[in-house]
């Protein structure tokens, strides 16, 4: 049994929001499938008054922009983007191509491929989101991408220098000062100067996530990452200052990012509400996080730890944080989160700028079917199978022939029947005379 403190109001708003968002983002996709780079530049201009000769930066134009960036700013880049890379590298270890016996002649195997190409979308527009260059680009490069293609927009008309840096550092094969529905577009269907892709990648608004949405099929996707989302499970033993930093550290993205408390001390919810109501009229971002708080902060007080980790695992939270006495229990009763941050020495922040883990995660409940980006969304999991030894193929030819017309296909039947007839000596009743 649950009882709210703070609830959504947001409710009906969203979906008339949603209804839109979608009439807007099948609009542009129709029009740069149709016009390709002219209509790229008009909606580049219509939503982010951006319109340069080229999207695409030159080698030179890169180097010239890396080098606007602070030393310090590239040597922390550089320490983060290590962090990423020797995650992603261990990850991509975890998976491994293996070929088995099965019986005598019977070879089935898997292979792990990386796909062709992909296009790493990185989020700006108000503020530049350089982690998510490392999230996107370098996780692909890792697991063997040949291209990958990285966009981003510009911010209030100027270029993101340190994102720019943090694409190149990571690896990417081409960066796009292009944002937007129109940027996801231009990947997905390709144009005159932007190579279609395979696979998009990468968090972003409300506009992006219904993008790669409607065209996931056309290219592969790594998830659906809209605006982002904390929920913090809490118990009396949780500091309610740290509760309301946290919640509001994540708000802070954008006026539609839920902010959720789950906690089993009543004192300590009424504490970390009036502590987010002090906070945030001098918060730089309240612009976004009032809102934010406002419209799609949630506060609940549940019984017990069990009954907030049910219904934690009912809203299905991006993220996952976890102020409790004992917060690695949350590793066995939970299941569906994008993310778990475990005691008062890991915040949401550390993963989303610094950590080493994958930032880009499942929003909107998408937790309770899959995990985050990581190195194994670039790779195609496909197994090949070879029988050498003529005996097993008779007698898996017998086996075919007789599970296929159980199914009356009898195409698949026959294809069986001439391996157990060429290789073990099986009539074959409906081959033509002669054969």
């Amino acid at each position: 049994m649950s009882r709210y403190l703070k609830k959504s109001a947001a409710k009906e708003t969203d979906r008339a929001r949603q209804l839109a968002v979608r009439e807007t983002v099948a609009e542009v996709i129709a029009e740069v499938r149709e016009r390709g780079d002219q209509a790229v530049r008009e909606y580049s201009e219509k939503f982010d008054k951006w319109s340069p000769e080229q999207f695409r930066l030159s080698g030179e134009e890169i180097e010239r922009i890396v080098a606007t960036v602070p030393e310090q700013a590239i040597a922390d880049i550089e320490a983060v983007q290590h962090r990423v890379r020797r995650f992603a590298e261990a990850q991509k270890e975890s998976l491994r191509d293996f070929e088995l016996e099965t019986e005598p002649g019977v070879h089935l195997g898997q292979k792990n491929i990386p796909v062709g190409s992909a296009g790493a979308y990185v989020p700006g527009g108000r503020y530049p989101l350089v982690a998510s260059a490392h999230m996107t680009v370098l996780t692909a490069k890792v697991a063997g991408v040949e291209r990958v293609t990285a966009c981003t927009p510009p911010i209030r008309g100027e270029i993101p220098a340190a994102t720019v840096a943090a694409m190149h550092l990571a690896g990417a094969d081409e960066i796009l000062l292009l944002g937007g529905t129109q940027a996801v577009a231009a990947m997905a269907v390709g144009t005159e100067t932007v190579g279609k892709v395979d696979l998009l990648a990468g968090p972003g608004n409300a506009f992006v996530a219904e993008a790669k949405r409607q065209l996931f099929g056309e290219v592969g996707i790594d998830l659906f990452a809209g605006p982002t989302e904390v929920l913090i499970i809490a118990d009396g033993s949780a500091d309610p200052f740290v509760v309301a930093v946290d919640l509001l550290s994540q708000a802070e993205h954008g006026p539609d990012s839920p902010a959720v408390l789950i906690t089993t001390s009543a004192q300590l919810a009424h504490r970390v509400v009036a502590f987010v109501e002090e906070l945030l009229p001098d918060l730089p971002t309240a612009d976004f996080a009032g809102p934010a708080w406002r419209d799609h902060g949630e506060v609940a007080v549940v019984e017990d730890l069990d009954a907030a980790y049910a219904l934690a695992d009912r809203y299905a939270a991006e993220h996952v944080q976890v102020l409790t006495e004992k917060p690695r229990a949350a590793l066995e009763k939970m299941r569906n989160y994008g993310a778990l941050f475990l005691g008062e020495g890991t915040c949401v922040s550390y993963g989303d700028k610094v950590i080493g883990t994958n930032h880009t995660l499942p929003t909107r409940g998408a937790a309770t079917y899959t995990g985050g980006l990581w190195v194994g969304k670039y790779l195609k999991t496909v197994t090949y199978q070879e029988v050498t030894d003529p005996a097993a193929s008779a007698a898996l030819g017998e086996l075919c022939g007789r599970a296929a017309r159980v199914e009356f296909f009898e195409g698949h039947a026959r294809s069986g029947d001439v391996r157990a007839h060429k290789f073990g000596g099986a009539g074959l009743p409906w081959a033509p005379a002669g054969r």
